[in-house]
């Protein structure tokens, strides 16, 4: 996209962030010549956010950095309905005291990659639940609901592709994209905000919402989506074998959170430089172009720029300084993760391939014994040859016992 004005469409889309706009040179106006708040919203269907959250996060993160206001919705009201946007089912309904819990560590999580306060810039956290659970039904439905097709709505891929499928869509979820247009009007009242972001699967619901300030405040609104991303293999962004990159370290230690972003394949380093890190774009370029085994210095400023960024910087270089002295050195750090079992389980011995899967190192005992096949399974940086092995206190070495996975994966098993 050329001939861009503002420093944040430029940045938006120098990063890799930019897939559709509505009336991207009159927003691009807009954003030059004042600040402008902008919304994504997040809904709280899990006790934390993962790395698939964290491409909208970052989204916000440049919106600020360019000089604008960031809104961060939190869906205490719409979790209640569930977005149908990319599900085969409906979402497991939850009750009020779990998306509660939920909210709170969200807000955690926001106020390490935001700057909150009461600035002309500074970011804010609002939840729909403050308008949406107010809202008297059949007033809504005249002042709101005439103003939506259901033939219209039908079309949207969050619909449509449910019903091909021939896969049940619930009353309650096809009012989702009602209330997500709703938020967007009330954002406009309440903070005057004038730009929506999100994914590309949420298209349909940014338009609706466009759509009806339109036509109930005679508004223009914008709506900004970026492209879904996806591993080099296809793969769905922060999901791994063991499951999601969670940005919460009570869920997933700075540590293998360092190790998600260093393990990275080769063809991903330069796009995810530009997408999860603030490093400047030139200093990424020089990064990007690096070859052979110099690609893993790319990699290993990745991981730390990232897990400074989502955990700090001391945890970050504590996760680079364990991975250095674990691969590079062979020996046995204190930092690395650790699982402590009953010292009568150390003292009885432990099957090899037990003590793998109870590592979390491998998803279950047929999955290990398939790891000692490939030679992927070491106890103290020995190959595991002989899946009847039993791991005892003789294997103890400073007190713990090293299990690696490959290269890259290891668990230290202390006696409790």
């Amino acid at each position: 996209m050329s001939g861009l004005r503002s420093a944040f469409m430029n940045e938006f889309a120098a990063r890799g962030h930019m897939h559709q706009s509505t009336n991207a040179e009159a927003l691009d106006a807009l954003m030059a010549g004042s600040v402008v708040p902008g919304y994504i919203g997040f809904d709280c269907t899990a006790p934390s956010m993962h790395v698939g959250n964290l491409t909208q996060i970052m989204r916000l993160r440049v919106l600020q950095r360019c000089g604008h206001k960031p809104i961060v919705v939190i869906g205490g009201g719409t979790t209640k309905i569930g977005d149908p946007s990319g599900k085969d089912e409906t979402r497991q309904l939850l009750t009020e005291a779990t998306i509660a819990h939920h909210k709170a560590r969200f807000g955690e999580i926001f106020r390490r990659f935001l700057t909150f306060g009461d600035g002309p810039t500074d970011a804010v956290m609002v939840d729909n639940a403050d308008w949406l659970d107010q809202l008297p039904y059949i007033p809504f439905l005249r002042d709101i609901g005439r103003h939506f097709s259901v033939n219209r709505m039908i079309t949207m891929d969050s619909v449509k592709l449910r019903l091909e499928r021939e896969q049940p869509l619930s009353f309650l979820e096809f009012n989702y994209m009602i209330l997500q247009a709703y938020d967007f009007v009330e954002l406009y009242r309440r903070l005057g905000c004038r730009l929506q972001m999100g994914g590309s699967d949420q298209w349909g619901n940014i338009v609706s919402g466009i759509d009806l300030a339109r036509r109930t405040d005679n508004v223009e609104l914008f709506g900004l989506t970026s492209p879904l991303i996806t591993t080099a293999s296809g793969a769905k962004m922060g999901k791994t074998a063991a499951g999601a990159v969670w940005l919460s370290a009570d869920m997933l230690s700075p540590y293998d959170y360092w190790q998600y972003w260093r393990n990275v394949d080769d063809a991903d380093v330069g796009r995810f430089l530009r997408v999860f890190t603030d490093l400047p774009l030139d200093e990424i370029a020089r990064l990007e172009a690096l070859q052979g085994a110099e690609r893993n210095d790319a990699k290993k400023v990745l991981a730390v720029e990232a897990t400074a960024l989502c955990h700090g910087r001391a945890e970050a270089e504590k996760a680079a300084d364990t991975a250095r002295q674990t691969f590079e050195g062979s020996g046995v750090s204190a930092n690395l993760p650790t699982l402590e079992v009953p010292a009568g389980d150390i003292d009885a011995g432990i099957g090899v391939l037990a003590a793998f899967t109870r590592a979390g190192l491998t998803s279950s005992n047929g999955d290990a014994r398939r790891q000692v096949s490939g030679g992927g399974l070491r106890v103290n940086d020995e190959p595991v040859t002989d899946e009847k092995m039993v791991i005892g206190r003789a294997h103890l070495r400073d007190g713990a016992i090293k299990l690696s996975l490959g290269r890259k994966k290891h668990v230290l098993i202390r006696p409790a």
